[in-house]
């Protein structure tokens, strides 16, 4: 069975976000999108996993995420979640 597992990686609420302010100050306020009052940009991944069951693909990849330090978990905030 084939899975797809979307991995979401933003900065937490505490750590700056230099894109998402860029985003937000010199596109999106510079262009009359007032009633926009913060963006957060992130990483977005998607994995196409081959197993038993589409929660043993959710565990799979929570667990490589942490193992290869996909992200700091110092600095982010990971979601990680079955696609559809």
């Amino acid at each position: 069975m084939l899975c797809q597992v979307e991995v979401v990686i933003t900065f937490k609420k505490e750590i700056k976000d230099p894109e998402g302010d860029t985003i937000h100050k010199h596109l999106l306020l510079r262009r009359g999108y007032d009633s926009v009052k913060n963006v957060r940009a992130g990483k977005y991944l998607i994995f196409n996993v081959d197993v038993t069951n589409c929660s043993e693909a959710l565990e799979l990849i929570k667990t490589a995420c942490e193992k290869l330090r996909l992200y700091n978990p110092t600095i982010h905030d990971v979601e990680v979640r079955i696609r559809g």
